[in-house]
């Protein structure tokens, strides 16, 4: 009697979700496949920034995992949050729409992200808004629209000022590429607010570091430097902040700048899942992520597999640690992918060797940095490749089309300037009883 096999991938990032369409009609017969993800989508975080500057809409940088999944009889798509895993009883736990369930498994695939960390300086958590979510990115741009609406009403030049001065903390890919993106958005929309002087909307970048994206080659940090500044962002090198206030940042040097919005895109910290089985199962770990053997798999715990932002990777083809990027995740999936098929098989596995295929960044509207396969690239044939490649890695046919068509639509068109700040009717009424005149949301 053939008794059926359980594989279990928990993360909905590139990683898991790329093991899920790998295996995808590979498994053999009597092998079931289960997604765990918190969300119902994935999201395509290198996108954030134009999300921020409306070069997107939302729903282009996520995708619903049950298009990636595909549900059957053999494969699943679980929206939950894994709270525990057994190793001896080869189970894991997890809180569902329907409440509590205890998942069986052979092969458990762990393939969540990191989260932002918010404690790297005083008033960061309180006072900053982080991009690590596509609630993150809207958040920042709702925020960035109700300044400059509230500069328009405010007669202080002081406040004024201050309300249209934003601060991205940070110079690594997200720094640069929010800020591009912040700046062009900015001009994009100034005609709408005819109350609000060009001169009161600026841009800063504070970078510790001599120079931007150290991931590229100099020539390029020193290409996205040029390009920011020439369309008026002050990025402040070898600059690190200190503290964040409602309404200003303090600088190691004891300078404070007004500013009533921060953007902060530095510090990552590990998802809490990750504290929670290194304490339950002792799993090994390097920084916070779990180590894992050249072939994905965690030593000592038999069908116990990581890869991604949660896992420290060794990459045989420099024995240096994989970065946690987009570009390897996908690579770890693939491999990862065939040595589970391998292992059901009882067939050697083999051990990730990557070499990367260089580096990429959008840095506003058209204008971006490359290097790929030795090939240097700037402006808009650099971001044009960027968003090739980001659009090849979209599921579906169906879903590249839709997005190609809105993506060469706003290349022609202004941005868009809508608030999108969603309350139900309830929500509403709530707040017309017990505070009438009081807006629903933070000035």
């Amino acid at each position: 009697m053939n008794v059926e096999k359980k594989i279990v991938v928990v993360g909905g990032g590139f990683a898991g979700t790329t093991v899920a369409k790998r295996l995808a009609g590979r498994l053999p017969a009597g092998v079931s496949l289960t997604l765990i993800s918190e969300e119902s989508y994935t999201t395509f975080n290198p996108m954030l920034p134009e999300a921020v500057g409306a070069s997107i809409f939302p729903e282009q940088v996520v995708a619903p995992l049950r298009e990636i999944v595909k549900p059957g009889a053999m494969q699943r798509f679980i929206m939950g949050r894994v709270t525990g895993v057994d190793v001896t009883s080869r189970s894991l736990r997890c809180t569902t729409l329907a409440g509590q369930h205890t998942l069986p498994y052979d092969h458990l695939v762990l393939a969540f992200g990191n989260r932002a960390r918010l404690d790297l300086m005083p008033g960061m958590a309180e006072h900053s808004l982080p991009l690590k979510t596509v609630g993150d990115a809207m958040e920042i741009r709702n925020a960035v629209l109700r300044r400059v609406a509230r500069i328009e009403l405010e007669t202080n030049p002081t406040l004024r000022a201050a309300l249209g001065h934003f601060v991205v903390i940070g110079g690594g890919f997200s720094g640069v590429e929010v800020a591009g993106e912040l700046v062009d958005c900015l001009r994009s929309i100034h005609r709408y607010y005819p109350g609000v002087a060009g001169h009161e909307l600026q841009v800063t970048v504070l970078r510790d570091l001599d120079r931007l994206l150290p991931e590229l080659p100099p020539a390029l940090g020193l290409a996205a430097l040029k390009s920011l500044r020439t369309r008026g962002v002050q990025v402040r090198l070898q600059t690190r902040a200190a503290a964040v206030f409602e309404m200003a940042v303090q600088l190691a040097s004891g300078e404070s700048l007004a500013t009533g919005t921060v953007i902060s895109t530095i510090g990552t910290q590990p998802n809490a899942l990750v504290a929670a089985l290194v304490t339950a199962l002792g799993l090994p770990t390097e920084l916070g992520r779990v180590k894992v053997a050249a072939d994905l798999s965690v030593a000592g715990h038999p069908g116990l597999w990581a890869l991604g932002d949660c896992a420290w990777v060794p990459n045989a083809h420099d024995a240096k640690p994989a970065p946690p990027t987009a570009q390897f995740a996908v690579r770890e999936a693939g491999l990862l992918a065939s040595n589970l098929l391998a292992a059901l098989r009882g067939a050697p596995t083999r051990p990730v060797s990557h070499r990367s295929l260089g580096e990429m960044a959008s840095i506003g509207h058209m204008k971006g940095v490359a290097h790929v396969l030795g090939l240097t690239l700037s402006g808009l044939p650099a971001w044009l490749l960027w968003r090739a490649y980001y659009l090849s890695q979209m599921p579906t046919l169906r879903r590249k089309l839709r997005i190609f068509v809105e993506w060469t639509w706003g290349m022609c068109f202004a941005t868009d300037i809508t608030h999108l700040h969603f309350n139900g009717s309830r929500a509403l009424q709530e707040a017309e009883r017990h505070a009438p005149g009081k807006p629903l949301y933070t000035p």
